[in-house]
């Protein structure tokens, strides 16, 4: 297998979970913790459209800050201008190899691009 890269928070299970099975897979990703090199519009914007998802599935909507800032009812413009200015709004994780970009939730996801 391939490079892979995948955008973590190791306070989520599901993103920890992701990563051992890449891993597991016989992959050793490069690991981005986004909430600490948060990506870019542009990249976000990328990292989206090649998941093959909208933007609104890409923005964790249990997140407390999502209700605070009033979001429901947000463009997808303005979801991103969220995102990029409060990363814990991304929804994890993302997940790139050689074979495709996918948002691993569920984490079966993964299994499309390993």
């Amino acid at each position: 297998m391939g490079d892979a890269t995948i955008f973590h928070n190791p306070k989520c299970s599901t993103s920890r979970k992701a990563l051992d099975r890449l891993r597991e897979s016989g992959v050793e990703p490069t690991i981005v913790k986004y909430l600490d090199t948060p990506p870019t519009r542009a990249e976000l914007v990328t990292l989206i459209a090649d998941a093959g998802i909208e933007v609104s599935a890409a923005v964790r909507r249990r997140e407390p800050l999502f209700v605070e800032l009033g979001l429901a009812d947000a463009t997808d413009d303005e979801l991103l201008d969220a995102v990029v200015a409060h990363p814990r709004l991304i929804e994890r994780p993302f997940v790139v190899t050689a074979r495709g970009t996918r948002l691993a939730r569920p984490l079966d996801r993964l299994d499309e691009i390993l």
